[in-house]
């Protein structure tokens, strides 16, 4: 059975912080951070899955080997969040909800994942699912396909936010017991000090 949700990686960021160190490269799990997060979307069952990459990530982009995941190449603005996610979004199907998951975050447990995929079930009345530890709400998110047409409406340098569904009820939040959905790795030092609390709690990345 065809799954109900699509994924979209979001890679096309400059990684100007990390001296132009693609993120994506960045190890996670003992490899790529793209390629453990195309992993883990393939396991939760996400189809199809795109991946959207900038200039000078050709090794985060072999890493996916066989993986099936479309790539789209940004090269004009990655800056521009928004923009990056229409172009993923031009080479997805519009009848999918959506798992949204910038590489800035990929210490995400794929079974925290896996709840978020699920959310359609878990939570039906929702239309924007957005993980919570520690009463913080963090990243990957999923999106109903019927958001999809307001973000595709946005200007390119528009902030996500104003594609959120006006109604309380539409935006739900599902608790886990997963910190890696907090972490931002946009410097090599926060990228460092997950690592170091994550030793701390005895995990392994």
């Amino acid at each position: 059975m065809r799954s109900r949700c699509a994924a979209l990686l979001l890679s096309g960021g400059g990684s100007r912080r990390w001296d132009r160190h693609p993120k994506a490269l960045i190890p996670v799990r003992g490899r790529p951070a793209l390629e453990y997060m195309a992993e883990v979307a393939v396991r939760a069952g996400c189809e199809p899955i795109v991946a959207v990459t900038g200039p000078g990530q050709e090794l985060a982009e072999a890493s996916l080997g066989s993986l099936p995941v479309r790539i789209v190449r940004v090269d004009d603005a990655p800056e521009l969040r928004t923009g990056s996610i229409q172009a993923g979004l031009a080479a997805l199907p519009s009848d999918r909800d959506l798992l949204l998951w910038p590489v800035d975050h990929p210490f995400v447990r794929a079974e925290t994942v896996a709840h978020l995929v699920a959310a359609r079930t878990t939570e039906p009345e929702g239309s924007w699912w957005v993980p919570e530890f520690g009463g913080l709400g963090g990243h990957p998110v999923v999106i109903a396909a019927s958001v999809l047409p307001r973000i595709r409406a946005l200007r390119p340098d528009a902030p996500l936010r104003e594609a959120r569904p006006d109604a309380a009820a539409d935006f739900r939040r599902l608790p886990v017991g997963d910190p890696g959905i907090l972490a931002n790795i946009d410097t090599p030092e926060s990228y460092r000090s997950f690592l170091e609390a994550a030793r701390g709690r005895g995990e392994v990345w």
